[in-house]
């Protein structure tokens, strides 16, 4: 006991390892998830994606990206309020969130904006899973506070990582919005995708495959 002032005090108990732990865990949440959604966010995910197209270039196993957008989410916010749109982006995650495998990673990287990187995802069933991810969106019945029900659809773009190839994130995302580019055009709800066999090195991945190839052999 500490004596102040004349009165008696308790001494100070020392900070638990279990608070301090909780402490450092929430921090960690709130500088990799997204605040609205509980989905992994956009600095998160571009770390993961990186890590996945080095796994990808070392390994050669099949990975895919797949990148989405609600549809026409501007007329949702527009029509019913920002508190609709909130809604809608929660449902649609935890739709998501319902489809995938416990190793994939999904991500809200914008407004109404999502990406999922899918790791050993074989060109065979890359087409199956961005149809279930369409299809369980399309099935959301979503209740709004005016007591409306909200259905909406997504758009997606996919595209499969170069295997044994040093590429980048961007260049990957670039062929993944490519392909959502296409999906949007061809009038919406749908999943466009990029064939593996078609997935050719660039000459930006042939320089970057060369520049390795170089200082390795220095």
């Amino acid at each position: 006991m500490l004596q102040q002032a004349g009165a008696l005090l308790p001494e100070a108990e020392p900070y638990s390892e279990a608070w301090l732990q909780g402490i450092m865990d929430a921090l960690c949440d709130l500088s990799s998830k997204d605040a609205l959604t509980g989905l992994v966010n956009r600095r998160s995910f571009e770390m993961a994606l990186a890590r996945e197209v080095d796994r990808v270039a070392r390994s050669g196993e099949p990975a895919l990206l797949l990148v989405l957008d609600i549809d026409h989410f501007k007329a949702v916010n527009d029509t019913y309020g920002h508190a609709a749109g909130d809604l809608v982006i929660q449902a649609v995650a935890g739709a998501l969130n319902q489809v995938v495998r416990p190793m994939d990673t999904v991500a809200r990287v914008g407004g109404e904006e999502f990406a999922i990187v899918l790791p050993k995802c074989a060109a065979g069933f890359g087409a199956t899973v961005a149809e279930r991810l369409r299809e369980r969106v399309a099935e959301l019945r979503i209740e709004i506070a005016s007591g409306q029900t909200l259905a909406v659809t997504v758009s997606l773009g996919g595209a499969f990582a170069p295997q044994w190839v040093r590429s980048s994130s961007l260049l990957w995302m670039e062929r993944a919005d490519r392909q959502l580019y296409r999906a949007k055009a061809e009038g919406r709800n749908r999943a466009c995708l990029e064939n593996q066999v078609d997935s050719l090195v660039s000459a930006e991945e042939k320089g970057m495959l060369f520049a390795v190839t170089q200082q390795e052999s220095e």
